[in-house]
């Protein structure tokens, strides 16, 4: 389990570095969803691991659901803007795509979210319910997809990483995929 957190931070902080790379290894280890201010934001330093014990476990555990909340708020309404490249076509310029959450709420299940999408690519137009986990980087949530199969469409993967009101990421759609970005905009 600690392997597979230390990848999604390495991840995270390749695509900070490659996006975004204006941003520093603490500050993209310190960054909060849009609204969401964070103790060791004030002092640019990351709180000390070492001392976490179990009477901090409940606090942690409580600042996860609060966490897991606020992303629930911030994905309803929410609508991602941009586009998509296809690997092995660099002669041909990205494609517009739109995605638009009408409604993201936290499963019981951990990492797991419905999140109730409007899917606008290509062709493509359709609104779907979704049941996909969402897991952290550090402060940095990353939609996942792995082999998921969307009726009439056909199977996906990605990962899909939300920061500063942006979204970049990697995706799979059978046999093709390539990367997306974009912006995300509240409705």
């Amino acid at each position: 389990m600690k392997f597979s957190n230390a990848c999604w931070l390495l991840l995270a902080f390749c695509v900070s570095a490659f996006y975004l790379p204006h941003m520093n290894a603490q500050e993209a280890a310190a960054q909060s969803l849009p609204g969401e201010k964070t103790a060791n934001q004030s002092s640019g330093t990351e709180p000390d691991q070492s001392k976490t014990g179990p009477a901090d476990q409940g606090s942690s555990n409580q600042e996860q659901k609060d966490r897991e909340i606020r992303l629930a708020k911030y994905l309803t309404g929410a609508k991602f803007l941009g586009n998509f490249t296809i690997q092995g076509k660099s002669d041909t310029l990205p494609k517009p795509e739109a995605y638009t959450i009408s409604k993201c709420e936290k499963l019981p299940q951990a990492d797991m979210y419905r999140l109730t999408a409007r899917i606008k690519y290509g062709e493509i137009d359709s609104e779907v319910p979704l049941d996909l986990k969402i897991l952290w980087a550090g402060r940095t949530p990353v939609i996942t997809m792995d082999a998921f199969w969307i009726p009439g469409m056909g199977t996906f993967g990605a990962r899909v990483l939300i920061h500063s009101g942006r979204y970049a990421g990697t995706w799979q759609h059978d046999e093709v995929g390539g990367h997306l970005f974009g912006v995300i905009k509240k409705e």
